[in-house]
């Protein structure tokens, strides 16, 4: 459930940085799904209808960095990081604005359902009756996997992120291969952020996603840039989440600080360990002029 999030947020980074556009911009983009899955979520009463609209408005901050980036070369690390001060003050001045100046929005009426319901007697299924979103995770890693490895578009995406110059000489457009997988990869941090506030939390606040496109990013990084690597380092981080979870509620008397550090100690720890074991795409966060070798 923990890692859910998680794995939208880190599927989207792959995708992008396999184009060779870094986005660092995922919290925002995350913040604002989070947002728009909750708002619509309250108002609609219908939480697939605010999941969807989540994924939407990921998309459209996801824009904003692919116009700077790709269109007007600018710095990505910049652009990511303007993206995710305005995902969430953006998200705020929504949230104030349309719930009467609240930092925070009422709880959703209704939950994303799990996968066999919520009434199930028989004990398998309820021991695997996780999240609707963990399902959804879980065939969109293996549906990015595919499309990555096992079809023209993937290997399209891939000679962009490795070597534009040649790609652009094969007749493949640089500009429109990385537009697409910038936006795509906002679709779905945005769907991240829908499934922490309709799934986990059932509300947003300013705390609803703290650090988790962060921790995403960590997961592209110790995934080797791969869905299914993201997507095994989303489950240690998620662990490490649930964990938090666990310990507060023990016998021990484990100060609540403690407990909120452990998913971002974890994260450094695998940076340190493995970030200089891991190799990005070679033309990663390096804007493409056209003509150039």
């Amino acid at each position: 459930m923990y890692s859910a999030p998680l794995i939208f947020g880190a599927l989207g980074g792959v995708l992008s940085e396999r184009a060779g556009v870094v986005n660092i911009g995922i919290e925002g983009m995350m913040v604002m799904g989070a947002f728009t899955g909750a708002a619509v979520g309250y108002y609609s009463g219908n939480p697939w209808l605010g999941f969807f609209l989540a994924g939407i408005s990921g998309g459209l901050i996801a824009l904003m960095h692919a116009v700077a980036a790709v269109s007007f070369k600018a710095d990505q690390t910049i652009s990511g990081i303007a993206i995710n001060l305005i995902g969430p003050g953006f998200a705020l001045f929504l949230c104030r604005l349309f719930f009467a100046g609240a930092t925070m929005t009422p709880p959703v009426p209704k939950k994303l359902p799990k996968i066999f319901g919520e009434n199930v007697s028989n004990n398998i299924l309820k021991s695997l009756n996780v999240d609707s979103t963990v399902l959804i995770a879980l065939i969109l890693t293996v549906l990015l996997w595919f499309i990555l490895y096992r079809t023209k578009w993937g290997l399209h995406i891939r000679s962009v992120g490795e070597n534009p110059a040649a790609a652009d000489t094969m007749g493949i457009s640089v500009t429109k291969v990385r537009y697409v997988c910038v936006i795509i990869s906002g679709i779905l941090a945005g769907f991240g952020g829908a499934a922490m506030t309709l799934a986990i939390i059932p509300q947003f606040s300013q705390t609803a996603i703290s650090g988790q496109g962060f921790i995403a990013l960590a997961a592209v990084i110790f995934g080797k840039w791969t869905p299914h690597g993201a997507y095994g380092a989303c489950l240690l981080f998620g662990f490490s989440q649930a964990l938090t979870v666990i310990l507060g509620g023990g016998r021990f008397a484990i100060p609540s600080e403690i407990l909120a550090m452990l998913p971002y100690i974890l994260t450094i720890i695998v940076l340190i360990l493995f970030v200089g074991r891991s190799v990005a795409p070679k033309a990663d966060g390096v804007p493409y002029e056209k003509g150039s070798r």
